[in-house]
């Protein structure tokens, strides 16, 4: 079968690999489509020392079922999944938290993902989805999913209603995108998004309505906002995050561009400000999610890019260097 193999940073090729072996309790899928991930594109740039070289990353997928050594799931059926693999008696499995997991490991970083024609998932990590739901849509399932998570998360930690609040999402990539969209269906009138590409600014002005700025030529408002996304996680937005909320307010922290930094723990104190962070999504997220795709809560999606596999490579080269418009580029073996 032929696979996208991230093969050193910077570089990723399109090579012959074996087909998966079907192991008991586990699926071989023939994948239909699979996006690229913000922690694809970081460890392409050789920054997540987790996924080396020699991998077949991809984690959001949807395929058919090409062959099953697993009661109940049928070749020839449709599913999307979760990505991460858990132990399922771990005490946050048992509690319906298993994307934190004590065991867990991951398509696409523990062993083979998406970006080839077929892939192997124990089949107790598949989620059910409608059978004619279009390819591109669940394939947006696990991005969707991490902003379902993160909002339902905040809107616990909001002292008023998310409608009544102003927000703030600083990046427009896949996530903020799917959040932007989210929020405004959930009836946030009051929304701004910072992104430095000027194509996705104007993706998302048209896709989610929002005010989309760029903050290096439009400063924010300081202490002006009661809800705050950082879905960059990076040292600069987590300063712009703090410099941006409301005394009394909620960070929610999705990004991890950066991996450490200091924070304004005088401010987080003094203004009782909630800082919270979010991994991921529960399996039931992704159902909820799928649901949510299906009927249209995130729009039409017609900014997402679809490009063949074989065309992989060079879409990571175009989203390195900003040429893309969309948020999300799904790749169709």
């Amino acid at each position: 079968m032929k696979a996208m193999v991230y093969t050193q940073p910077g570089e990723m090729q399109l090579l012959d690999r074996p087909m998966p072996e079907l192991a008991t309790g586990e699926v071989v899928l023939k994948i239909e489509a699979v996006g690229i991930c913000g922690s694809d594109m970081h460890a392409w740039h050789g920054h997540d020392p987790r996924r080396k070289p020699g991998l077949v990353l991809g984690h959001e997928f949807v395929g058919t079922i090409a062959a099953s050594a697993a009661a109940g799931f049928d070749a020839g059926t449709r599913w999307t999944g979760n990505p991460l693999i858990t132990c399922g008696t771990c005490e946050y499995c048992v509690q319906g938290r298993n994307n934190l997991c004590a065991h867990r490991t991951m398509v696409g970083m523990t062993r083979p993902g998406a970006y080839a024609e077929y892939m192997s998932i124990p089949a107790a990590s598949l989620v059910a989805m409608p059978q004619a739901m279009p390819a591109a849509a669940a394939a947006l399932t696990e991005p969707a999913a991490t902003a379902w998570h993160a909002i339902n998360l905040s809107m616990r930690a909001l002292v008023r209603p998310l409608h009544e609040c102003r927000v703030l999402v600083i990046g427009g990539g896949a996530i903020g995108m799917l959040a932007a969209l989210l929020l405004r269906h959930l009836g946030v009138q009051r929304l701004t998004v910072t992104e430095l590409n000027p194509l996705r600014r104007q993706t998302l002005q048209q896709a989610a309505r929002c005010e989309a700025i760029d903050p290096r030529e439009t400063p924010l408002d300081e202490a002006a906002f009661d809800y705050v996304m950082d879905a960059v996680g990076s040292k600069i937005t987590r300063n712009q995050a703090f410099a941006a909320v409301k005394p009394g307010g909620v960070i929610m922290h999705i990004g991890l561009q950066d991996w450490a930094s200091e924070i304004d723990m005088r401010k987080l104190t003094l203004a009782e400000i909630t800082l919270l962070g979010t991994y991921t999504y529960t399996t039931a997220d992704l159902r909820a999610t799928v649901d949510a795709l299906h009927r249209g809560v995130f729009g039409d999606l017609s900014w997402v890019e679809q490009r063949p596999l074989a065309a992989g490579p060079q879409a990571f080269v175009d989203l390195d260097q900003g040429r893309s418009a969309s948020a999300k580029i799904v790749l169709v073996p």
